[in-house]
């Protein structure tokens, strides 16, 4: 039963015993007992009763002077004292007690016992008789007349809690669970307050929450404003008070009303406090009255606080920087938990209309937003980018805040790094523009190493962003710096190549942006190191030669790239500037680096891929000297001596027949004429590891020397026109037999499969090539011979389709890794990221034994780095998903024939057929998706943007017929190929580096506007090839597969029997394609640009309908404008309306792409609105009205409930069709 006398637990948490901090000493040892429990003769009569009324409530008064009063139990003692001083009224108990209290409290020994706790775990006796309503109003005017007597106690500033008496007095009147009389309290404790000197005025304010009630908040609020204009050094211990009280609305106002007064008036190291106050005192109804007064009032950055200067030894910046940190810091607390707060101080910036009316305040609320505000991250973004392009935000602005102030700035230095990071990633140039400025004045202001290191850490992300104005401002930046402070950047330089790390998918520009860092930052004083040149010049030079010598090919890359950078700045024939400071020529001094680059590079593969691409890529852009032309072409000279074979009346001679392998000369386009042959089949079967290599090593050595006849030759290829139409000794087609090709040996399957994969990367290069002479205009070539080239093209990418399609096949039933002919690095999927694939490491995954002459070579892919892989498949998106929500029944077929799971297009069921048939070669459709090869695409060589000029051309070109069903599958394969490419154009529409990007980048890529005026020659040819195809889809009868065999032999494909092709499946994808072109081309956002306006126009102007459709727009006042855009997307709208309704007689799945397009066009539409603002409702820019778009969307939705309401008797005729094994025959 013990238990039931515990007390139960209070309301409110009782005061701690002793201020924070060890606890007291015990006390002392009691002294002699005859002095310390006998009271004095002056004490007065009422102690002795009022010891004997507590004594008979339990609680013993008189004990020595150093113990407290003995309370053995504090829950009985109130109640049994209350009911004793009720006992008896006419006696007056509580007063005899009170005075017998006063006169024990006159000591100031005695009142101390009385203020201290009765037990380390209970209260004082004086709180616990405030608990005994007959006492508690005398007791605090007892303890309040107490309290002036010990604001003389100064020394005791500092002090232990129990030691200093006034400031146990205070806390007695903490969180009494009631006050009987809280008017005449609150009104007594004021006046004390107002008399109290500044330690116990402030121990007094800051209890003021404790103490009194709400009922008292409007006494408390008014007597702490008249506080507040008396004494200025109460701020902060009155804010405080103000923001733990709990007022209502209006006493809430007041506060915050009194709190804006002091702004102006308050000392600057106390405004942060004021601040937290104003912003956590924020509601909906006075938000806006706070942060204007704000804006207004606040004047932070500067101020000097002079006697905080005193007190630190500080001088008046040092000081300034400190208070304004302190003030961002309270800003910042205050933003972060009231969203509210940032979202006013945004609405308030917003309003500013003009750029003097804008304060260094705001860059800095900018700043705070957009580190603290969340989710309002992005509003703050977008009304800096807003005010940036208004020009009411202003450089100098941000000049206030950077310039000068590293200190403070330096708490914020990531915000207004991320803030230059999203200006920086703008499409606008005005703000990136801004991005530059603030780049260079944060790279100037802040000399540590982390910060800078931390910006050139941001710059080289944007540089790998893969968005093409992103990644040349970035690189713009970058060359900023290093011309203006090349020596201060050279300790961070290792940060800076970082940029190596993204230069597989750079276009050509930017790619010398790098170096050309790299340069000014070590070769600006000097190239040669034997005259004393500069230190920066031999480090470079020592680097370069350090990587060039490298196992790892990343630096190895880093070294070719690096040395051909140098050449091409002390060897460029217009050079002005002579860097190296010794006498010999600079084309000396670059041939001596060029052959230690090739020295370094000739037993190994890969690199010497790579040093010839990036040669190529560089005669491409450079004129050099003379003597570097003249080095390097008697470097290429052997090539034929390599890979080139004589003929006799064109026959092989004996000496070059294969012992291993039946070999026989493919695909002679010149007949007997041809004094060469491509000698491939030998070098293959040949067990000398070297030979092998060398076939490695072909495509780019022919690049590098069709580059260099072309710079000799004024851009013809004349000299070298034999290699165009010569044969390819390859194994013989025998070997292809389905009874032969399993008698085959392990090794003869990989001679087979590695000479046809050389062969395919041959005439890769060779339309590469010779593209040159047919996509513009040549000096020394004739219209004739073009003509002829371009005839001779097309055979050759008959004979390319064949090869693909037979390697192909033959992987899917002997799976091979095929050798690398590019560098691709570390994105490359390959087995050679960081060290070179050595011809030990080719014997083991790719060729059992190599071939014959010179060296082993390494490799890259520099005129490939600029596009998607050739024959990668285009994705297409289509509308099934509505179809489905629309309740249109979709058949299993029909998702299969729709489905695009793999890169190459290649359905389910293809990859189904092909995993449940892998012995047999059975038949082979000619177009179907090269599946095994796409998985190895990135090895190959890849197609030049000037190979799609051959969409213009036909093989018939004295033919009456418009279109001809057997180049279809050469259509279709450069019309895939363009399809990967404009993801290139418009690489902001894909993640970079993802897997089919990272595998086509190449050297020499061109920007996108470059990419557009050399494919913008190619919109009529698409429209050509949708209309050729839709004709060929409403005939829907399969030609004899003799039709592609026949042309076929013309281009000296050697005669595979199970090779078939399919006109309406060919059909159909090319329709598909083309669409696929038209809408990535419209999505590009260069398209958009007043620059390349005449190319959208010329887009929508190739795809406008055959009949009038002026009536169509009879509903705009004024009317449309022929010329005008507007005009213009109403016509390509309306035309591929009409393909719709067209293709809705035979495949839902073909009117769902085309329904792709028509949104396609929309998006356009309000891109360019969007982009270019309108006036009046019409764009003056580019003649385009927004009223098109309600016209644009009404026909869409038509359309679109047309298709789903369609009734398909004979669903997915074609698509099916093209899906079913029934195709070959």
């Amino acid at each position: 039963m013990v238990f039931l006398q515990r007390s139960n637990p209070r309301k409110r948490p009782p005061p701690a015993p002793t201020a924070p901090g060890p606890p007291p000493p015990p006390p002392p040892p009691p002294p002699p007992l005859a002095t310390s429990s006998v009271p004095t003769p002056a004490e007065p009569s009422a102690v002795d009763a009022a010891a004997a009324l507590l004594a008979d409530a339990g609680c013993t008064l008189l004990v020595p002077p150093h113990l407290p009063p003995s309370l053995p139990s504090a829950p009985t003692f109130v109640p049994r004292l209350t009911r004793a001083l009720a006992a008896d009224p006419a006696a007056d108990l509580p007063a005899r007690l009170l005075a017998g209290l006063a006169a024990f409290a006159e000591s100031p020994t005695r009142l101390r016992q009385l203020l201290l706790p009765t037990s380390p775990r209970s209260q004082s006796l004086a709180r616990v008789l405030l608990s005994v309503p007959a006492l508690q109003p005398g007791l605090l005017g007892l303890l309040l007349d107490k309290l002036p007597e010990h604001f003389d106690d100064d020394a005791l500033d500092g002090v232990p809690l129990q030691d200093d008496v006034g400031r146990l007095i205070v806390a007695q009147f903490r969180w009494l669970d009631f006050l009987v009389d809280a008017d005449t309290f609150v009104t007594k404790l004021v006046e004390v307050l107002s008399v109290a000197p500044p330690r116990l005025k402030k121990e007094i304010i800051g209890s003021i929450p404790e103490i009194v009630g709400d009922q008292s908040h409007a006494a408390v609020v008014s007597a702490l404003e008249k506080l507040l204009q008396e004494d200025c050094q109460v701020v902060v211990a009155v804010l405080d008070t103000l923001s733990n009280l709990n007022l209502d609305a209006l006493l809430q106002e007041q506060a915050v009303t009194v709190a804006i007064s002091c702004i102006r008036t308050i000392h600057a190291d106390q405004m942060p406090h004021l601040l937290r106050f104003l912003l956590l005192s924020a509601t909906p109804a006075n938000v806006g009255r706070i942060i204007s007064q704000i804006r207004e009032q606040l004047k932070f950055v500067g101020v000097v606080d002079p006697r905080a200067a005193r007190s630190k030894k500080l001088k008046g910046k040092a000081s300034a920087t400190s208070t304004d940190g302190a003030i961002l810091d309270a800003l910042r607390s205050g933003l972060r938990f009231k969203n509210m707060l940032c979202e006013a101080f945004l609405k308030e910036l917003k309003l500013v209309d003009h750029a003097r009316d804008h304060k260094v305040i705001d860059v800095w609320l900018i700043m705070l937003i957009y580190a603290n505000g969340g989710a309002l991250q992005k509003s703050a973004e977008k009304i800096l980018k807003s005010k940036i392009l208004q020009g009411y935000i202003r450089e100098t602005l941000f000049h206030q805040c950077i310039h000068g102030n590293t200190e403070l700035v330096k708490d914020h230095f990531m915000s207004y790094l991320s803030v230059s990071d999203y200006l920086l990633a703008c499409k606008e140039d005005k703000a990136r523009a801004f991005a530059t400025y603030l780049f260079t004045a944060l790279f100037e202001e802040f000399s540590d190493t982390f910060s800078r290191q931390e910006l050139v850490g941001s710059l080289i992300t944007h540089i790998g962003s893969g968005i093409s104005y992103e990644v040349s401002s970035a690189l713009d930046i970058m060359i900023s710096l290093t011309s203006n402070n090349s020596e201060e950047l050279i300790p961070i330089a290792s940060h800076i190549t970082g940029i190596l790390d993204y230069l597989e998918s750079f276009h050509e520009d930017n790619l010398r942006k790098v170096y050309e860092i790299f340069c000014q930052l070590a070769l600006a004083a000097g190239f040669n190191t034997s005259s004393g040149g500069s230190s920066v010049a031999n480090e470079l030079l020592m680097v370069v030669r350090k990587q060039v010598s490298n196992p790892d090919m990343k630096y190895k890359r880093m070294g070719i790239i690096g040395a051909l950078r140098i050449v091409s700045a002390i060897a460029d024939a217009n050079a002005a500037v002579n860097y190296s400071s010794s006498q010999q020529p600079n084309c000396e001094e670059a041939l001596g680096l060029l052959n230690m680059t090739v020295n370094s590079c000739k037993f190994v593969t890969l690199p010497l891929i790579l040093l010839y691409d990036e040669l190529s890529a560089l005669f491409e852009s450079n004129v050099l000297h003379s003597a570097i032309i003249e080095w390097v072409g008697e470097h290429v000279a052997e090539f034929d001596t390599l890979f080139l074979a004589d003929l006799e009346d064109g026959q092989l001679s004996e000496k070059y027949l294969c012992e291993s392998i039946e070999g026989e000369l493919w695909m002679n386009l010149d007949g007997n004429i041809s004094p060469v042959c491509v000698n491939i089949l030998p070098l293959v079967s040949t067990s000398q590891q070297r030979s092998q290599a060398c076939l490695q090593i072909l495509p780019s050595q022919f690049l590098l020397l069709t580059t260099i006849e072309r710079s000799g030759s004024e851009g013809s290829l004349g000299g070298i026109n034999a290699l165009l139409g010569c044969p390819l000794h390859l194994p013989s087609t025998k070997n292809l037999d389905e009874s032969r090709w399993g008698s085959l040996s392990a090794l003869e399957k990989k001679t087979v499969c590695h000479s046809l994969y050389f062969a395919i990367n041959w005439i890769r290069e060779l339309l590469n090539a010779f593209s040159t002479q047919v996509a513009a205009r040549v000096v020394n070539v004739s219209q004739r011979v073009r003509d002829e080239t371009a005839v001779k093209l097309l055979k050759r990418l008959r004979n390319l389709i064949l090869l693909e399609i037979l390697l192909n096949t033959l992987l899917k039933i002997y799976p091979l890794s095929l050798p690398e002919l590019r560098y691709l690095g570390n994105y490359s999927g390959s087995t050679s990221s960081s060290k070179f694939n050595t011809g030990k490491k080719m014997e083991e995954d790719n060729m059992e034994g190599p071939s014959s002459n010179k060296r082993q070579k390494g490799r890259k892919d520099k005129a490939a780095s600029d596009k998607l892989n050739s024959d990668e498949k285009l994705k297409q998106s289509t509308i099934l998903d509505a179809f489905k929500r629309a309740g249109v029944t979709i058949t299993q077929e029909t998702k299969k024939a729709s489905s695009r799971p793999l890169p190459s297009g290649m359905t389910s069921k293809d990859v189904e057929s092909e995993a449940n048939n892998p012995g047999e070669l059975g038949h082979i459709d000619l177009m179907a998706a090269p599946v095994q090869l796409d998985m190895q695409r990135f090895k190959f060589r890849t197609l030049h943007v000037n190979c799609l000029s051959l969409l213009k051309y036909s093989e018939f070109q004295d033919s009456t017929y418009p279109y001809h069903e057997s180049e279809l599958p050469l259509y279709l394969y450069l019309l895939r190929d363009l399809n990967n490419k404009l993801d290139h154009v418009n690489p902001s529409s894909k993640p970079f580096f993802n897997n089919s990007q990272a595998k086509s980048t190449r050297a020499h890529c061109q920007k996108s506007t470059e990419d557009l005026s050399k494919i913008q020659p190619l919109f009529s040819s698409l429209r050509k090839h949708l209309d050729g195809s839709i004709s060929m889809m409403k005939d829907r009868s399969d030609s004899s597969p003799d039709n592609w065999s026949s042309h076929s032999d013309s281009a000296g494909n050697p005669h595979i029997p199970y090779v078939m092709v399919s006109k309406s499946s060919i059909a159909t994808s090319v329709f598909k394609e083309v669409l696929g072109c038209y809408r990535k081309l419209l999505g590009t956002p260069d398209l958009l640009n007043q620059a390349n306006m005449s190319a959208l126009k010329e887009l929508l102007q190739t795809f406008q309908p055959t009949e009038n459709f002026d009536d169509d727009l009879s509903e705009f006042r004024p009317p449309l404008v022929p010329s005008n855009v507007d005009y213009l997307y109403c016509g390509a709208f309306k035309m591929f309306e009409a393909i719709m309704d067209a293709v809705c007689l035979f495949s839902h799945i073909l009117a769902s792409d085309v329904l792709i397009t028509m949104q396609s066009i929309l998006n356009s539409i309000i891109m360019l609105l969007e982009k270019y603002g309108e006036s009046n409702g019409k764009n003056m820019h580019v003649g385009c009205s927004k009223e098109i778009i309600p016209f644009v969307k009404k026909q869409l939705r038509l359309s679109a409930h047309k298709l789903l309401t369609s009734d398909f008797p004979n669903e997915d005729y074609i698509t099916i069709r093209s899906s079913s094994g029934k195709r070959y025959g």
